[in-house]
């Protein structure tokens, strides 16, 4: 059977890889080198600088293009940094409409570095695709989206919105980083570019910080390539051996992620004292039935608010979690807790905020794949 027929959970372990050549290693060694030598100007082995190339990240990069039925992957210093590159696609006078409910450090990038270069971004509400037309000008020229997003965990119809990006001839990137290729690939459904904090997910462990951007288009991979090379935010040889280590029990741990979330999900809703949960998985959650199309399943990220709940009362809880760590990040084995008004989206000014949904009362939990009944009861003493 050919590797490129292969079925994802075994994609995860040996899309894109071989053996290496110089002793036949299993997993790609760790190539911890900033330069090649080359028998003449340009006569070298395939590498010359481990900016421009390294064979432990084109092994990690490779697999990134085979788990999202992709042509082309790219591996970056960190998720930021990978969006950091798509922006760099645009000129000055271009305009971006994004998901106006993403990761606080995504419109920080945006809004504070990019703005002042003279590009413009919108953010509105995609759970209906046609509110992105009346944003749309012969100045646009990406449509940016998260889903489920970060951290209202509303859904968005990828192949909606890729209609709508392919009639204005848009590119159309998508923030996969929540559902992982094991739950969505948005390559699939009609997306340009795919865009992973692979620290979260991928990685799986809390050890390494890495970003990836996965493409099929040739063109749009050479511009894309150019930029890593001429702006250097690459991921060392480490980083990329480990999140090849992440990769190949990613199906197996979000397996667990989303046995938790979904049991977690359903305990919250059930408690008295949760007034809401944001959660895909529920009926009656905003585009579920999207969801269910797009979604091989729900995951282990989920948001709540307690009755008459105030900042005061979602810090309490938030430290008097035991099992759960109070941290920045997700995605790990371990399971996190964090209050985004005051962390992961303390950067976006509080009025915006409050517009999406992301209130000081709000708490976010990334489910790990821990025994469910110790994380119910930390869950219990906290609450109560």
């Amino acid at each position: 059977m050919s590797k490129k027929s292969l079925r994802f959970n075994s994609k995860t372990i040996h899309g894109g890889q071989m053996p290496d050549a110089a002793y036949g290693a299993v997993m790609p060694p760790i190539y911890q080198t900033s330069t090649y030598a080359q028998s003449t100007p340009g006569g070298h082995k395939g590498y010359e600088y481990s900016r421009s190339g390294n064979p432990t990240r084109a092994a990690l990069e490779a697999s990134l293009a085979s788990i999202e039925n992709g042509k082309y992957g790219l591996a970056f210093a960190s998720g930021l940094a990978a969006m950091d590159a798509v922006i760099k696609l645009l000129n000055p006078g271009d305009e971006v409409v994004s998901t106006n409910d993403l990761y606080g450090g995504s419109y920080r990038l945006f809004k504070q570095i990019f703005e002042k270069y003279g590009i413009k971004f919108h953010f509105i509400g995609m759970q209906d695709a046609a509110a992105i037309e009346a944003k749309i000008n012969t100045n646009t020229k990406l449509i940016w989206v998260e889903t489920p997003t970060n951290p209202m965990m509303n859904v968005i119809d990828v192949k909606a919105v890729s209609a709508v990006a392919k009639k204005h001839g848009l590119l159309l990137a998508v923030d996969n980083t929540f559902a992982t290729p094991y739950l969505q690939r948005p390559l699939d459904l009609g997306a340009d570019i795919v865009m992973h904090s692979a620290t979260k997910y991928l990685g799986g462990h809390s050890d390494i910080v890495v970003g990836a951007l996965v493409v099929k288009d040739e063109a749009l991979a050479d511009k894309l390539f150019f930029i890593q090379n001429a702006s250097g935010a690459v991921c060392g040889p480490m980083d990329s051996f480990l999140t090849l280590r992440g990769i190949k029990t990613l199906h197996v741990r979000m397996e667990r992620h989303c046995e938790n979330g979904k049991a977690i999900a359903e305990y919250l809703q059930k408690h008295p004292k949760i007034e809401k949960v944001y959660w895909p998985g529920f009926e009656d959650h905003p585009n579920h039935d999207v969801a269910k199309t797009q979604m091989k399943g729900f995951g282990g990220m989920i948001s709540f608010i307690t009755k008459g709940s105030s900042y005061e009362d979602a810090i309490r809880i938030v430290e008097k979690l035991e099992v759960f760590t109070l941290a920045e990040s997700l995605g790990g084995v371990e399971s996190l807790a964090g209050h985004p008004a005051s962390m992961t989206h303390a950067s976006i000014p509080k009025e915006e905020r409050e517009k999406s949904g992301v209130v000081d009362a709000l708490i976010r939990l990334s489910v790990g794949i821990e025994d469910v009944n110790d994380l119910i009861a930390d869950l219990e003493q906290a609450i109560s």
